[in-house]
């Protein structure tokens, strides 16, 4: 897979949907950490830690990418490593008592 450079109108596109990302992901965490001590359930709290991996993936690969330089495949690699780890914590929550 060659990897060329992105036109500015999608490196825009890729930022506004990364801000749209880190904004509803860290919503769904705080009101799943709101709900969790609220009510003292653990799935909640295993859910929005959960979310909070896949928003925090996404603002990492972020980072990686436009402010410390590094190669686009590795970026996608650690957002895809943090949202799997997530998605696992999040099928957890699903399964947990």
């Amino acid at each position: 897979m060659v990897h060329t450079t992105a036109s500015q109108t999608v490196v825009s596109l890729i930022i506004a949907v990364k801000t749209a990302i880190l904004v509803l992901g860290g919503l769904i965490t705080y009101f799943s950490l709101k709900a969790y001590r609220r009510t003292g359930e653990r799935s909640l709290r295993a859910l929005g830690v959960g979310f909070g991996i896949v928003t925090f993936g996404a603002l990492v690969a972020g980072i990686l990418d436009a402010i410390l330089g590094v190669s686009f495949a590795v970026g996608v690699l650690v957002d895809a490593a943090l949202t799997l780890l997530g998605f696992a914590v999040i099928t957890y929550s699903l399964y947990s008592d």
